[in-house]
C-alpha cells in the first residue's frame, strides 16, 4: 500500500536533486529523495565550476563556505586558463578571471569555486542528513511512477528485489537522461547529439605538476593537431583530469595512458583511474510538468558542457520549482503559480544551450594548427598572429557573467544591448535582485525566506497588509528609497512600483509568475 501522500518526493540524488530538497527544506516541507547510488564516486569527477549564481543559493542553504573547505582548489590558486602547445611545451596565449572566479564584489557577495561535482554532492548530503523532515532512500531506484486526480505514485526498488511504493502530493524527476518521471509525463526530448566525440579520462601523476612551465591554470588547452583536448588539475596533490577531443573511445588503460602523454607532452608517470566516452547534446523537453509530475535538471534538458553551465542551470530549476512547491503546499499561493515553472525556465535553458553550443563550435581541435607546434621565429610570427585570435574566439567561454547573473524572467526594456559577458544590473521585475551592502552586510542575506517587500514604511504599509490578509509571509527590509520592491525566494523581483502601488496588484504578480505571455529568453533585464 502506498500510504498517506507524502509532500513531496524526488525522484533521483544528484546535485540537482538535492539542491531541490535544500530549497524545500528550507521552507519546512517535509521531502523524500530517492537515490540507487549509495555513496558517491569520485572518479568521474564530472561538472567542476559551481557558479557564482549557484553558490549564491548554497549561501541561502548555509552551506556556500563549507563547500569551499573541502574543495581541493581554493580559489584565489587560479582563475586562468592557459592554450598551449602541449601541457609541457609553450604558451601560446591564456585568459585570466575566468568563470566567475574573480568575480565583482560590487556584483555578488560570492565567487564561483572549482570543485567536482561528487564533492558538491557530499555536501548537499551531509547537510541533508542532518535536518528534520528530510528522507533520503540511498539505495533505492524508481521503477515505476503514474500520475492521479489526487496523487502521484512511485514504485522503488532495491537491488534485492524489494519493491514498495510512495504516494506524493508531487513528484519531481531529477533522475537525468534516461528519466523515469519523465518517460511517465509523456515527455520528449527535442534536439540531438552535438558535436565530436570525446573521452573524459581521470588520472594521477606526481610528476607532471613539477613539469609544467606555465602559471597555475585549472585548464591547460593543448592545441597539439595530433592530440588535442583539455587537462586541468582536481586537487594539489597528483590528481588530473583529461578531455581528449575527438575520440570516440579508449581501448584499455594503456591506451589512455598514451593519449594523456601525448597530451602533457613528456613520459611522465601515469595511472589511470578512469574513462568515460561521452558526445555533447542539446536537448530540451517538450513540456516540464504533467499534472503532479515536473522535471528538472538533466531529465528537462541537456547542453555542452563548455562554459560550465549545465548543472548550475538545474540548480536554477530547482530553486525555482521548490519555493513555488512550498507556496503552493503552504496554502496562500494557487497552483497555478506552478505553471509559471517552465514558463520562466525554458527560456533560459534555450538560451544556455545556444551559448554553450557556441562554445563548443571551437574545441582544440578546431584551433589547433601546425604553425603552432614549431619553435623560434616561425613559431613566435605564428603564437603572435594566432594568439589573440584564439583568445577572442574562446573568451566567451570563460566570461559568462551576463547570463549566469543577468538572466530575468519578466519583459524587460530593450534600450541596452546585452551580452553574455557583461553583467548589468537593474531593478526590473523578474530579474535577480541587484546584489548590495545594507549596514555592511550583503542585501541577499537580510532578506525574507519567502517574500521581501524593500521600501519606506509609508509606501509597503497596503502591501504588508494585503499579504496578512492573504496569509502570505513576508518581510520588510526598510529603505529611504521611495520605490517598493517586491522580491520572490528565489532572491528575484516579482514586482516593482512606487508609493501609490496597487497591492493587490503587486501579489497578483507575485503568486502567478511570468507567465509564457512574460517571458522570453531574457539577460541584464533586456530581451536576448
Amino acid at each position: 500500500m502506498a500510504g498517506s501522500p507524502l509532500p513531496v518526493v524526488i525522484v533521483g540524488g544528484g546535485p540537482v536533486g538535492l539542491a531541490l530538497a535544500e530549497e524545500l527544506s528550507l521552507h519546512d516541507v517535509p521531502v523524500t529523495v530517492i537515490e540507487p547510488r549509495t555513496v558517491v564516486e569520485h572518479s568521474r569527477p564530472r561538472a567542476k565550476t559551481t557558479s557564482v549564481r549557484t553558490m549564491e543559493h548554497l549561501r541561502r542553504w548555509g552551506i556556500a563556505g563549507r563547500l569551499r573547505q573541502v574543495a581541493p582548489l581554493p580559489v584565489d590558486w587560479s582563475q586562468r586558463v592557459t592554450f598551449v602547445q602541449t601541457v609541457t611545451g609553450r604558451e601560446i596565449t591564456h585568459v585570466d578571471g575566468c568563470l566567475g572566479l574573480a568575480a565583482d564584489p560590487d556584483l555578488s557577495p560570492e565567487r564561483a569555486q572549482q570543485v567536482t561535482q561528487p564533492l558538491v554532492e557530499e555536501v548537499l548530503r551531509a547537510d541533508l542528513a542532518a535536518k528534520p523532515g528530510v528522507e533520503l532512500l540511498f539505495g533505492w531506484r524508481a521503477v515505476e511512477v503514474a500520475d492521479g486526480a489526487d496523487h502521484a505514485e512511485v514504485v522503488i526498488e532495491k537491488g534485492t528485489g524489494e519493491r514498495r511504493t510512495i504516494a506524493a502530493t508531487w513528484v519531481v524527476g531529477a533522475d537525468g537522461p534516461r528519466s523515469v518521471v519523465r518517460e511517465a509525463m509523456g515527455a520528449r526530448y527535442e534536439g540531438s547529439p552535438a558535436g565530436r566525440p570525446n573521452v573524459n579520462i581521470t588520472f594521477r601523476s606526481h610528476e607532471l605538476a613539477g613539469l609544467i612551465p606555465h602559471a597555475p591554470s585549472i585548464h591547460y588547452w593543448v592545441l597539439n593537431p595530433a592530440s588535442p583536448g583539455v587537462v586541468g588539475p582536481l586537487d594539489l596533490d597528483g590528481t588530473w583530469w583529461a578531455i581528449s577531443t575527438g575520440t570516440p573511445q579508449v581501448d584499455d588503460p594503456e591506451h589512455a595512458a598514451r593519449i594523456v602523454r601525448d597530451l602533457v607532452g613528456a613520459d611522465i608517470d601515469v595511472e589511470i583511474l578512469a574513462t568515460d566516452p561521452w558526445q555533447a547534446r542539446t536537448l530540451l523537453a517538450d513540456r516540464y510538468r504533467t499534472g503532479r509530475l515536473f522535471i528538472v535538471g538533466d531529465a528537462a534538458h541537456q547542453n555542452p558542457p563548455w562554459g560550465g553551465h549545465g548543472f548550475n542551470t538545474g540548480v536554477g530549476d530547482a530553486v525555482n520549482l521548490g519555493w513555488k512547491l512550498a507556496a503552493v503546499l503552504a496554502g496562500w499561493a494557487p497552483e497555478a503559480l506552478l505553471d509559471s515553472y517552465a514558463a520562466e525556465r525554458r527560456p533560459i535553458e534555450e538560451q544556455t544551450i545556444k551559448l554553450s553550443s557556441a562554445n563548443m563550435a571551437s574545441l582544440s581541435t578546431d584551433l589547433s594548427n601546425p604553425l603552432l607546434m614549431t619553435s623560434g621565429e616561425t613559431f613566435e610570427r605564428a603564437r603572435a598572429e594566432l594568439g589573440p585570435a584564439i583568445w577572442r574566439i574562446k573568451s566567451p567561454e570563460f566570461y559568462s557573467t551576463g547570463l549566469v547573473l543577468g538572466y530575468g524572467y519578466g519583459p524587460a526594456s530593450r534600450d541596452q544591448a546585452p551580452t553574455p559577458a557583461e553583467y548589468l544590473p537593474a531593478v526590473a521585475a523578474g530579474n535577480r535582485l541587484p546584489h548590495r551592502l545594507i549596514g555592511g552586510r550583503a542585501v541577499f542575506d537580510v532578506l525574507g525566506p519567502w517574500f521581501t517587500v524593500i521600501g519606506t514604511t509609508d509606501a509597503v504599509t497596503p502591501v504588508l497588509a494585503e499579504a496578512s490578509r492573504r496569509g502570505i509571509p513576508v518581510t520588510h527590509l526598510e529603505t529611504d528609497n521611495p520605490a517598493v520592491v517586491l522580491v520572490r525566494p528565489d532572491q528575484h523581483i516579482a514586482h516593482v512600483g512606487d508609493a501609490t502601488t496597487d497591492e493587490t496588484r503587486a501579489w497578483d504578480a507575485a503568486l502567478h509568475g511570468f507567465t509564457a505571455a512574460d517571458t522570453s529568453p531574457v539577460q541584464n533585464g533586456q530581451v536576448a
